[in-house]
């Protein structure tokens, strides 16, 4: 097992969350996904996105932030 198993990438998150993949990374850049970028990629933690995906809305609307 490598470390980057339990890591997603914003294709994989996009196709959870059924959202598009710019939306993922404007969540990330925003802060209101945490993750990690190496280079160009950015990383989400599976269990982070787990909680994330809970509470997480597609619809138009006051977002929230996860902490």
């Amino acid at each position: 097992m490598t470390p980057l198993d339990s890591y997603f990438n914003v294709i994989e998150v996009s196709h959870r969350l059924k959202v598009h993949p710019e939306t993922v990374k404007r969540l990330c850049r925003q802060g209101d996904l945490p993750a990690i970028k190496i280079r160009n990629t950015w990383l989400i933690n599976q269990d982070i996105l787990d909680n994330f995906a809970a509470t997480y809305s597609p619809k138009r609307g006051a977002r929230k932030r996860l902490m």
